[in-house]
């Protein structure tokens, strides 16, 4: 049997499982089983590894994207990209990936018009590294907003005034907050000032129209959940584990 996985925790509103056993179900792939792997501790991810030798690939979602990297023997991500959400395990060789950025990439970069020359990054978790690789990638200038001060190119979310919302047409959130079940959550951003030029981009699927982009769409925003790009970035990760 194959064996495939996600590590995480908490692991209660698991994307992966649930997308990954109707794959299975649908091209009648009956030797593949995927399984969520909740661990508490990064420290537990070798024993894990080891007592699940039929392994053969692994997702990676928070909060490990980044502290899962000192595990690997290997790994293909583009330089500057410091987190990985997809391991392939093969010879016994764990070689990283990311393939979120290009699950955002596929999915963003098509919303994109003219005026959409600056964004604001809500979160400075794992998350964050695919979406500031892909602006880069995109020559989309951009400052990160998180709830403490790390350098000059970061904002704390009191320093968002009109200025900053008028300055930032796309505002892009890569936080858990608003994800179910604390669906009355929502990033403190003054939403008043947001027009129908802007463009909110929440990584948050479920619900599938978080109070963040409700706010936004109540302005005229165009909006977009993160259900797209998770279904790329899992077909990513299946063809990296089947090649």
């Amino acid at each position: 049997m194959r064996l495939f996985g996600l590590i995480g925790y908490p692991l209660a509103q698991s994307f992966s499982k649930k997308y990954f056993d109707e794959k299975f179900r649908r091209e009648g792939l009956t030797d593949c089983v995927f399984s969520n792997f909740p661990i508490d501790e990064i420290t537990k991810f070798p024993a894990l590894i080891q007592d699940n030798p039929n392994l053969e690939g692994m997702a990676v979602t928070i909060p490990y994207k980044q502290s899962v990297l000192s595990y690997l023997d290997d790994n293909k991500i583009p330089t500057g990209l410091n987190a990985c959400n997809c391991i392939r395990i093969s010879g016994g060789r764990l070689t990283g990936y990311n393939t979120d950025y290009i699950g955002f990439e596929k999915s963003f970069a098509p919303l994109l018009a003219e005026h959409h020359t600056r964004a604001l990054v809500l979160g400075n978790g794992g998350a964050t590294a695919a979406v500031v690789f892909v602006l880069q990638q995109l020559h989309i200038p951009y400052k990160i907003v998180s709830r403490q001060l790390h350098d000059d190119s970061v904002l704390t979310y009191e320093q968002v005034d009109e200025k900053c919302i008028v300055e930032h047409p796309i505002i892009i959130n890569t936080t858990p907050v608003g994800m179910y079940p604390y669906t009355d959550q929502y990033p403190l951003i003054p939403y008043s000032f947001i027009t129908g030029k802007h463009l909110l981009y929440d990584l948050v699927y479920n619900p599938g129209k978080t109070l963040f982009l409700q706010k936004g769409e109540e302005r005229g925003a165009q909006v977009k959940n993160g259900e797209d790009m998770l279904l790329y970035q899992a077909e990513e990760n299946w063809r990296i584990w089947n090649k």
